[in-house]
């Protein structure tokens, strides 16, 4: 499509949208300004309960982690959160049902071009995620989806293959045997699960999974996968961060890396800043290429609740994961030998982060397009080539 006849287009949106467009926020705005605009798009975080939250982000779409969890302790007493069906199934269409009965501000998206037709009418799209796929663990017999089809009519369309430890379809990133971390590959199951993601076009995501699982889900799909959220292995030697290969399988598999904002898989340094979390980025672009760089959070759209109650006080902070975290130390997990000392970067622990984690693109002196690309654009391009 021609950028002529997006204009005209989105001039014919926005003159549909009548009266009723006169009560959004930056109904004010010219159609110019909302286009000429940077786009910013979150790879993961949840439906807020304040939906002025939606607005006050600045996001033009996210993917929402819209799952419910059921807690599993494990034989060595660290605890999984298994996403069952039907904890999930209750979960999307509640999700559904708020998107619906907010239309001023939520658009839900069913296509990557649904981004664009949110942004013109003044919303935000927000893309359903269920983070692992135990949720659909009792599908694939006879090669029938009767759960994947379920949640995908639903509004499900991005699929996380596991949470932290392996299913029957992937291994997790903190499996371990109790003396040392394993590296259990994409399963037989797991095969047949990534073809039938391919052919609903839902969007895949190895964000927690296993290297080795990774790297095999990269190989076997026919459409770009993403790591959600989540931070470079060569940075902090932790099982949940990525090595130099994964980043760059998925970045040639044409998808994109979301960094998050969890500060303790972002540097070990005693206080975290925001250079740590461009270095993050530049350190993606650097092994994956400018086109595989993203934003991600994994925390609420105004940022982790008990930072903000503590006024970011990472030293108290801290105190609520280091139980699970020496658990794992004992089990010898990689990197969980090197305990933690914040939570956030307290300046990206905010509402309004897109706009600083911008602003901070620009003074570390990124090029305007790659800041385009690294913001929203890049999220934009894999949502628009899967999502179809």
């Amino acid at each position: 499509m021609t950028q002529k006849v997006c204009n005209q287009a989105r001039r014919h949106i926005l003159k549909g949208l009548g009266a009723a467009t006169l009560l959004s926020p930056l109904s004010s705005l010219p159609a110019w300004a909302v286009e000429s605009r940077r786009l910013y798009i979150d790879g993961l975080s949840f439906l807020p309960t304040d939906i002025n939250d939606v607005k006050a982000s600045k996001l033009d779409a996210f993917i929402a982690d819209i799952s419910a969890i059921d807690k599993i302790e494990q034989a060595d007493g660290t605890i999984n959160y298994k996403r069952t069906y039907q904890a999930c199934i209750n979960s999307i269409k509640q999700a559904a049902n708020s998107v619906i009965a907010n239309p001023d501000v939520y658009l839900q998206g069913q296509t990557g071009a649904d981004i664009n037709k949110a942004r013109a009418q003044q919303q935000t799209a927000v893309f359903f995620q269920i983070q692992g796929a135990d949720c659909v663990e009792d599908d694939g017999a006879n090669n029938e989806w009767p759960l994947l089809d379920s949640l995908h009519q639903q509004g499900l369309r991005v699929l996380q293959l596991t949470h932290h430890y392996g299913n029957r379809y992937a291994g997790g990133a903190l499996d371990n045997n109790g003396l040392k971390s394993l590296n259990p590959p994409l399963t037989t199951a797991g095969q047949s699960l990534i073809e039938e993601l391919n052919r609903k076009n839902i969007l895949i995501d190895v964000s927690h999974s296993s290297a080795q699982t990774a790297l095999d889900t990269a190989k076997a799909s026919r459409s770009p996968i993403v790591q959600s959220h989540g931070a470079a292995r060569a940075i902090v030697n932790n099982a949940r961060c990525s090595p130099d290969e994964v980043i760059r399988a998925i970045g040639d598999s044409g998808g994109v890396f979301g960094v998050f904002m969890m500060s303790f898989w972002l540097t070990n340094k005693p206080t975290p800043t925001i250079e740590d979390y461009i270095r993050q980025l530049g350190y993606i672009a650097k092994v994956g290429g400018v086109n595989s760089v993203a934003i991600a959070n994994d925390f609420p759209l105004r940022g982790q609740e008990n930072l903000l109650a503590l006024d970011n006080n990472n030293s108290e902070g801290i105190k609520e994961y280091l139980p699970w975290w020496h658990r794992l130390e004992e089990q010898n997990v990689l990197g969980f030998d090197v305990e933690p000392k914040h939570v956030v970067i307290p300046e990206f622990n905010s509402i309004d982060r897109m706009s600083r984690i911008d602003d901070a693109l620009k003074k570390a002196r990124f090029k305007s397009t790659d800041r385009d690309r690294f913001m929203g654009k890049n999220w934009q391009r894999v949502l628009k080539q899967v999502l179809v």
